[in-house]
């Protein structure tokens, strides 16, 4: 059966759409017959250009795009990451376009299918990993696969030799796959247990490992055996699939226990020996970089690490306890995140109102809630509609979570003297326009932040209040004059998380009619219901109300009657009009907003 592609069927040397072209494009002045983008000795023409540029269809791939290609880094290597960024084109958007332009199906979320456990038995998990493909399934006939990297026929006329049968491809994204791999090659089974039976666990070499831990020097050595780097690898690997944001590694007097944090909800995920718990602290802090002999005092590291082809940056806070040391891991999937109003869930009427505020030249606009509340994703979503090319934008984080492209940000380094308030002042000698402070948190970046706002720039920042009203308590409290609040806040947009319902099934957290007898609960949610989550908002817009409010002293309970009798919709109100979409339920907004 013929596999189609971006360069045709297998063994075929066409052009990128199977049209009987020879090599396009010229490398080191060799002629090629890949169909890839290489070249033959003298060069393509404008002509041979333009022609292979129109059959790359909505991907629109510019003649002296193709031209530069074989140049860029990575080219021959990796070359469809290579195009998405000369075509400066998100992952998703890429596969729709191209699933669109060859009719391969695109499936966002593929299925682990048992059928196709030949993939996994005959290709090596290194090829599979590098070239990030992976078997769906399998009718004995044809296999299945899904891949993140559609441009390297070579690799899959491979597969075909390796499998003995044909390939058909499927589009999919590199996380996807990632998690079909991992997913492939551990059989599903219990992934800690699988290592932890490795590790030597009788009462000899527990009392040993407890001995040795003492020394620093046994210490590094521990880290550095391949079953506690094993073990490690394998926790992050099922944290990233069930998308879990944070790993708690929690000694007791009796036991250890590693929890997930996931849609804001932790849950007990694996339960290790308790003397594994030295080797799994100094693993992790050799990968970041902290002192492993140090085990009395806090310690705070970070580190950027690749699982399953996936750049992950770690945030790994450290604490004694009396039982041993107690670890948190911060886990920040940069491919996974979403930055898009849209995606967190405000509504195109809010959107409207939010977006409107940014585009002022002038004021703060604050966003407020706990931690862990969506607030720095919803600034970022409101700066990705600021005209970044027409507007200087700055911002000064502790951490810089996400990197945007046309925005300049600095990191707080407090043992470097650049707190929030050193790097403000800084700024607003960069000539900005908008600037982003990532969290008001004392007098001197409060007066700073007003300045700024006074002196002609738009200023965007957070603070830590329970809704939008107690933001201007919380101002004053700081030390800022009520007339200078008056003077600069534009607005306070609040917020929460709620957990989504899980669409598979339909929050019962039951799996799907027709699933095998032996799965037990939802494979999405993993039985909990829920899969993703979703913010719901209150925008207390200023009015001449609230500022003489504010200017007599009002307590935050008045300016919430005030802006309400104005029209301003609460987060409970935006909450239950999200349950009446299906959204979310009853018993999330209880839990959350009361």
């Amino acid at each position: 059966m013929a596999r189609r592609s971006l360069f045709g069927r297998s063994g075929d040397s066409k052009d990128p759409y199977g049209r009987g072209r020879k090599g396009v494009v010229a490398r080191n002045g060799s002629s090629q017959q890949s169909g890839g983008l290489s070249a033959q000795p003298a060069g393509p023409s404008a002509a041979e250009l333009a022609r292979v540029s129109a059959q790359f269809g909505l991907l629109e791939v510019k003649p002296d795009q193709l031209r530069s290609f074989p140049q860029l880094p990575g080219s021959d290597d990796e070359p469809w990451d290579v195009l998405l960024s000369m075509l400066a084109i998100d992952e998703h958007t890429a596969l729709a376009k191209l699933s669109e332009r060859t009719g391969l199906p695109l499936e966002t979320e593929p299925k682990f299918n048992e059928s196709a456990a030949k993939f996994f038995e005959v290709i090596p998990a290194s090829m599979a990993r590098e070239r990030l493909v992976a078997g769906l399934s399998s009718d004995g006939v044809v296999m299945v696969c899904a891949t993140a990297q559609p441009m390297q026929p070579a690799v899959f006329s491979i597969l075909e030799e390796k499998l003995g049968m044909p390939v058909r491809l499927v589009l999919s994204p590199r996380g996807a796959v990632a998690n079909l791999i991992n997913r492939g090659y551990e059989q599903k089974q219990d992934l800690v247990t699988e290592i932890v039976e490795e590790m030597p666990l009788d009462e000899r070499a527990i009392e040993s490992a407890a001995g040795i831990v003492r020394n620093s020097t046994d210490l590094l050595q521990l880290a550095r055996q391949t079953p506690v780097i094993r073990l490690v690898n394998m926790i992050l690997f099922e944290a990233l699939r069930r998308r879990a944001s944070d790993i708690h590694v929690h000694p007791m007097e009796t036991k250890l226990v590693i929890r997930f944090r996931i849609d804001g909800m932790l849950t007990d995920a694996f339960s290790p020996p308790l003397a594994l718990a030295p080797a799994i602290s100094s693993r992790l802090k050799v990968m970041t970089e902290l002192d492993i002999a140090n085990r009395h005092s806090p310690q705070d590291g970070h580190s950027t690490v690749r699982v399953g082809n996936r750049k992950i940056d770690i945030r790994l806070s450290v604490i004694p306890t009396v039982y041993g040391e107690r670890l948190v891991l911060r886990l920040l999937d940069q491919t996974q995140t979403q930055l898009s109003l849209d995606e967190v869930g405000m509504t195109k009427r809010m959107q409207a109102e939010f977006v409107d505020l940014v585009n002022r030249n002038t004021g703060i606009i604050l966003v407020t809630g706990p931690t862990g509340s969506g607030k720095t994703t919803s600034l970022y979503g409101a700066l990705g509609k600021v005209d970044r090319s027409a507007r200087n934008v700055m911002t000064i984080e502790d951490p810089v979570e996400y990197h945007l492209e046309g925005i300049s940000q600095t990191q707080v380094n407090v043992k470097r003297g650049v707190t929030f308030a050193a790097g403000l002042r800084a700024l607003l000698r960069q000539d900005p326009d908008v600037i982003l402070v990532g969290e008001v948190r004392d007098k001197e970046t409060a007066q700073l932040a007003v300045q700024a706002s006074l002196t002609g720039h738009l200023v965007l920042a957070t603070l830590h209040t329970n809704d939008a009203p107690s933001a201007i308590a919380r101002l004053i409290d700081i030390g800022t004059e009520p007339y200078l609040v008056t003077s600069t806040l534009l607005a306070v947009l609040a917020q929460r998380l709620l957990r989504r319902t899980c669409k598979a099934c339909g929050g019962s957290g039951e799996p799907p009619a027709g699933a095998p007898a032996r799965v037990q609960r939802c494979e999405k949610c993993f039985g909990t219901g829920y899969f993703g989550r979703i913010a719901v908002y209150e925008i207390m817009k200023m009015t001449d109300d609230l500022r003489r409010l504010t200017v007599q002293g009002a307590d935050a309970v008045t300016l919430a009657e005030t802006a309400r009798a104005g029209g301003m919709r609460t987060m409970i109100d935006d909450a239950k009009e999200k349950v009446a979409l299906g959204l979310t339920d009853e018993a999330e907004i209880v839990r959350v907003l009361y």
